[in-house]
């Protein structure tokens, strides 16, 4: 589960004020937003604090919701009315920094807290399953309608070496089926006409100790061509995008990634990176070696998806390595801070930002998918 962290390890830079943007002047998402492209960060209510804020309404056009939306907020046990208390905090906030929205997710095997057991899920008839999860889905949708810009409905559903695509280690597919997928989106799009619609997905880029890239991109263009096929709204891929620093040059095959992205685009979807950050295991303790490596990643992999006009809308999975999930979830093994994203735990922007920077202004300009309100 992502969320508040107890205690945060601190690095050796003294403390500073974040008022002024870091490059020339130019925040990320006006560097973004001169070639047409949305720039935005996740955020959790959890996470707001004087220091963070002004630096997250600075650098950002977009709120992607990190866990207000999640069922360990919405409905911690089974028995639970949905409680939306720290979700409007975070809607209201949005709308203050006049920032756009993605809320996630509607449709996940995790987040739940522990409030429920394997059972309350998987022990499920199909109709009480369907009824709860679509009951779910309406009640937030629809208190959000006009106030969200897009929804990821379903949120890594992919199996790279199943038949149909799909994992079947879900709690709703075993309940449901495999239709419970086409079902959200249907039930989404019921709700809300005008929210853009996204399958959310990850390992496209790099193989895994699991998956090869590629087994994970083909799978995924056959998940989206059944969904299209049995009707469901599907509008967007969403590219999580958890990079790895570590010889990421040699790992990363840059012409299959951009003919992936083009077989997307080319079944009408719109395609936006949801969770962009950079993990530095097997890279050295220095900082300073880290910081190029993630930076590195960074350049290279702005620069290959970007490259796909499809590509309109950009996140990073936070803005400061003060609340990285991968300091929680996964920590590094020598107990060294991770250092995954643009500014450091005191806000200092790093070689990443101006990797980011510098990728998202080299960026060709292309048709908006969505106006920031504070770019009006």
């Amino acid at each position: 589960m992502r969320g508040p962290r107890l205690g945060r390890a601190q690095d050796a830079t003294p403390a500073a004020s974040p008022a002024a943007s870091p490059v020339a002047g130019t925040s990320l998402w006006q560097a973004a937003w001169q070639n047409r492209i949305v720039y935005g960060t996740s955020l959790a209510t959890w996470q707001i604090e004087d220091e963070y804020i002004p630096v997250v309404e600075r650098e950002a056009a977009l709120l992607f919701t990190e866990d207000d939306l999640l069922w360990w907020r919405l409905k911690p046990t089974p028995e639970s009315s949905l409680d939306f208390t720290t979700a409007d905090q975070f809607m209201d906030l949005a709308e203050s920094h006049g920032s756009l929205v993605v809320g996630a997710h509607l449709v996940w095997d995790e987040g739940f807290g522990e409030g429920w057991t394997d059972e309350d899920l998987r022990g499920l008839e199909a109709e009480a399953a369907r009824t709860l999860i679509m009951g779910v889905i309406e009640e937030t949708v629809g208190r959000y309608k006009g106030r969200v810009s897009g929804w990821i409905v379903a949120n890594e559903v992919i199996d790279a070496n199943e038949a149909n695509g799909l994992r079947i280690d879900v709690p709703w597919y075993q309940t449901i089926g495999p239709t419970y997928v086409q079902e959200a989106f249907v039930k989404a799009r019921e709700v809300d006409p005008n929210a853009l619609l996204i399958l959310n997905e990850f390992g496209f880029e790099t193989d895994s100790e699991f998956d090869a890239a590629a087994d994970k991109r083909a799978n995924t263009l056959l998940v989206i061509d059944n969904l299209l096929d049995a009707g469901a709204p599907v509008q967007a891929l969403g590219i999580q995008a958890h990079l790895a620093a570590e010889n990421f040059a040699e790992k990363f095959d840059t012409e299959a990634y951009k003919e992936f992205l083009a077989e997307v685009a080319s079944r009408g979807l719109e395609i936006l990176v949801t969770e962009l950050d950079v993990l530095d295991d097997g890279l050295a303790a220095d900082v300073d070696t880290r910081d190029a490596a993630v930076a590195d990643a960074y350049g290279l992999f702005t620069k290959a998806v970007l490259a796909e006009p499809a590509v309109r809308t950009l996140i990073t999975f936070g803005l400061s390595d003060r609340y990285t999930w991968l300091q929680e979830d996964y920590p590094r093994e020598d107990g060294e801070p991770r250092r995954p994203l643009p500014f450091d735990e005191n806000m200092h922007p790093k070689p990443a930002y101006d990797a980011l920077h510098a990728g998202l202004a080299g960026a060709t300009e292309r048709e908006p998918l969505w106006t920031p309100p504070k770019a009006e």
